[in-house]
């Protein structure tokens, strides 16, 4: 059988908003040789005054374009897609996870690795967590959604930060410090690991550090669906300098 010359043992498609700057960069990062991942759009307006009001809203526009992306990405025949965008995956809580999951394999006929899922499949994968913190770049009304979510799946969510990115854009925008600096506020004896949600805030190196000076799990999105997308494809390859989930399982 012929394949594709760089994607030889994989391509994924990675479906993401338009306004999204890191998961491409994140993804292509954690790359395994003969495997490729092809970003493809999910037009998103640049709202540039987000507030917990009109968050909800700026992220059914991305739901509601997602299925239009995943149709265009179908063109170049990839063997999976990967969902590199968080929220609308914790909308509804394990259910609306399902329902979003199957929604896409009904157009697709595809696997598909998306964020919530993702990251409650790598924190089995750890072992022993239950008590978790959540660190987000959104606003509080999606924080609960996160919540919510984590609840359903059997996590106890002890404390969250929602940073509160005012654009999009503004999410990859976060600095090294500020994100540092809300780990180890949310870091406490009484948690077990500490989960960052939201693709566009890159944290795939941070996160990883963060597991050697707090002693404990701490897992970026990004990373947890991109192992989850390798997993679930059969590929085994251990990644390293992406922290403990890409090389130790």
């Amino acid at each position: 059988m012929r394949r594709d010359v760089l994607g030889w043992r994989r391509k994924f498609a990675v479906i993401a908003p338009s306004t999204n700057t890191v998961v491409q960069p994140d993804m292509d990062g954690m790359r395994p040789p003969g495997i490729t991942c092809h970003y493809r759009p999910i037009l998103t307006p640049n709202a540039k005054a987000v507030s917990n009001e009109s968050f909800k809203a700026g992220i059914e526009v991305i739901g509601a374009g997602t299925l239009d992306a995943v149709r265009c990405a179908m063109t170049m025949e990839p063997d999976a897609l990967v969902m590199g965008m968080s929220s609308v995956t914790f909308f509804g809580g394990a259910k609306g996870a399902d329902a979003f999951v199957a929604g896409v394999r009904e157009v697709s006929g595809l696997e598909i690795a998306i964020g919530s899922h993702a990251c409650t499949a790598a924190l089995n994968a750890y072992g022993g967590v239950r008590r978790i913190a959540i660190l987000s770049p959104y606003w509080p009304v999606m924080n609960e959604a996160v919540i919510g979510y984590f609840h359903d799946m059997g996590f106890e969510v002890v404390r969250d930060i929602a940073m509160q990115a005012r654009s999009w854009t503004g999410i990859a925008e976060f600095t090294e410090a500020e994100c540092r600096a809300a780990l180890r506020q949310l870091d406490g004896d009484d948690v077990d690991a500490i989960v960052q949600v939201g693709t566009n805030l890159s944290m795939v190196r941070l996160a990883a550090a963060a597991e050697l000076w707090l002693g404990k799990p701490v897992l970026a999105i990004n990373t947890a669906t991109w192992w989850h997308a390798l997993r679930s494809n059969g590929i085994a390859d251990k990644v390293m300098g992406f922290g403990r989930l890409l090389e130790d399982f």
